[in-house]
């Protein structure tokens, strides 16, 4: 697919093959929006949320960002909890990070810097901290892919743990769950890490 008009001949594909199958999915996806799941996820394109937990759409409330990383600070990615926990009643929120992460390869691996890159270096600031925290036990790791695993890993304890302490979960903890899963593009499985520390 290399064209906007591939891009939407695919669309009108896909439509047409769902109305075929079920023809009143559109109307009863418009009808309601009752997500079990919120997922904070990498926007990574190989990890589509909805697509490797098997789930339709409407059945998954979903945000998205580079590295998977939950901040304060980033009121986009509040609002998003905000909505899901509030409004829409979510009470089990995931937060999945994936082996073999762009964002933090550029902390195991850094780049040189390049000009068109400070939004993505001010962003995985997060990141580095973090590494910076466990570098002992990550210099320990000889094998460079193998540190970047154990990297996410703990990016996904770190982001879970920040999203339990957010303001919007933190008044509700009784009632919300909160797992750290993370997704192998090797072999298309999650692992639960939840009941690990940080």
């Amino acid at each position: 697919m290399k064209t906007l008009h591939d891009l939407l001949r695919r669309n009108r594909e896909w439509s047409e093959a769902l109305r075929a199958n079920t023809p009143d999915f559109f109307e009863r996806l418009c009808g309601i929006q009752r997500p079990e799941f919120l997922w904070i996820g990498c926007s990574d394109s190989r990890v589509p949320a909805n697509e490797i937990i098997g789930m339709a759409p409407g059945e998954l409330f979903v945000h998205r960002n580079v590295a998977n990383l939950v901040v304060a600070g980033d009121a986009n990615c509040m609002s998003v909890v905000q909505y899901a926990v509030e409004v829409l009643q979510v009470r089990r929120l995931i937060v999945c990070g994936h082996y073999g992460c762009g964002g933090v390869r550029a902390v195991i691996e850094p780049l040189p810097s390049i000009g068109g890159m400070m939004h993505v270096d001010r962003w995985l600031m997060p990141l580095r901290h973090l590494a910076t925290a466990h570098s002992a036990e990550l210099q320990a790791i000889d094998d460079v892919d193998r540190r970047a695993d154990r990297l996410c890993e703990l990016n996904v304890l770190e982001q879970a743990w920040r999203l339990r302490l957010s303001d919007v979960v933190r008044t509700r903890s009784d009632e919300i769950t909160v797992y750290a899963l993370i997704y192998d593009l090797r072999d298309g499985l999650l692992r639960n890490l939840s009941d690990q520390r940080p």
